[in-house]
């Protein structure tokens, strides 16, 4: 499998990739926990490209978009200067999101997107995001270091959530 991890701009076929990764997350990752009716009318009704486009042309922020053999498989948005109000204050530190497709996950997909994603974030303190407890891809971010450090809600249906951080610096 061809795998790569590459920065992607807020152009139409980068959200484009982007909202096809989005799409199936959030099915995939609300089924069976969330009324079938309910996730999709919130894909149709509160996912905008045009929202989309105007936070990733924000230089603050970066979007990496992982493929396998061409197809969008993941994705990580890398939003420095955006701190959690539990981290210290004296540091600098950066919110990511870590998603990949529960179809297209491997160890080599996850390996490729985080690295990307630790690069990018290679110049803060603290790296923080905010995972569901359900998320798949928890396992693999505590083994690369991150730790629990608060327990709240995400998501479009705020279900139970942990903050993870990783500290850099």
């Amino acid at each position: 499998m061809n795998i790569i991890s590459k920065f992607t701009v807020g152009s139409e076929e980068g959200i484009s990739d982007l909202i096809t990764i989005i799409d199936s997350s959030v099915y995939a990752m609300h089924k069976g926990l969330v009324p079938e009716e309910d996730i999709k009318k919130y894909i149709e009704n509160d996912i905008d490209p045009r929202k989309m486009i105007n936070d990733l042309n924000d230089l603050s922020n970066q979007l990496i978009i992982t493929y396998a053999d061409g197809k969008p498989a993941g994705y990580s948005i890398v939003r420095s200067g955006l701190s959690h109000p539990t981290l210290p204050e004296d540091k600098k530190a950066t919110k990511i999101s870590f998603v990949i497709l529960p179809d297209l996950d491997s160890p080599e997909i996850r390996e490729s997107l985080w690295k990307k994603s630790r690069s990018a974030a290679s110049f803060t303190d603290i790296i923080w995001l905010n995972m569901m407890v359900h998320d798949p891809l928890l396992e693999f971010l505590k083994e690369s270091g991150f730790t629990i450090f608060a327990d709240t809600t995400a998501g479009p249906f705020q279900l139970p959530s942990h903050i993870l951080k990783l500290n850099i610096k």
